[in-house]
């Protein structure tokens, strides 16, 4: 464990119920998710935080993964001003603008036959890859994608849990 991530799970643990809630919700826009987090604190090291958030994440119902999933613009179309979005999909910021166009598309078909943006780990992925794993997984079955974007969610949370202790 580095010293900055001890320092953050430190800062983590000691902060006000609210406060934490407010930075978990950063991380994550599921509220059961965010209270199981709360309420297993304080941890130990940063893993027994990661695994908490694996162990939360499994619990979801299918509202609180909506929930979840609410929090996280299309792929290609980041929120303007977050730089959270901005910088997990930068894969797609070089993008040509015929995969541009091919991603809204897809993300719009997508979005239409399961009722939710298509969800991936966009970290280290290239435009590419996130157009080739929409193609996918547009053909699977709604049971099928929703443990997918349950296991999807877990890696970006814990991306995001990894950032928000070395910001401290």
């Amino acid at each position: 464990m580095t010293s900055t991530s001890a320092s953050g799970l430190a800062r983590f643990n000691a902060l006000e119920e609210t406060a934490a809630l407010a930075e978990l919700h950063e991380a994550c826009a599921s509220t059961a998710w965010a209270r199981q987090l709360i309420s297993a604190r304080p941890f130990a090291t940063p893993e027994d935080l990661y695994t908490a958030s694996d162990a939360a994440m499994a619990e979801l119902t299918a509202a609180d993964l909506e929930e979840a999933m609410a929090g996280h613009p299309p792929i290609g179309r980041p929120k303007p001003g977050d730089p959270t979005s901005s910088r997990e999909q930068a894969g797609m910021a070089g993008a040509s603008e015929e995969l541009k166009a091919e991603m809204l598309e897809l993300n719009l078909a997508y979005q239409e036959k399961f009722g939710h943006v298509f969800l991936i780990c966009a970290t280290g992925r290239t435009g590419e890859q996130m157009r080739d794993a929409v193609k996918e997984r547009i053909g699977n079955s709604p049971e099928q994608e929703r443990e997918i974007v349950r296991t999807e969610l877990g890696k970006i949370n814990r991306i995001r849990l990894a950032r928000l202790l070395d910001a401290a």
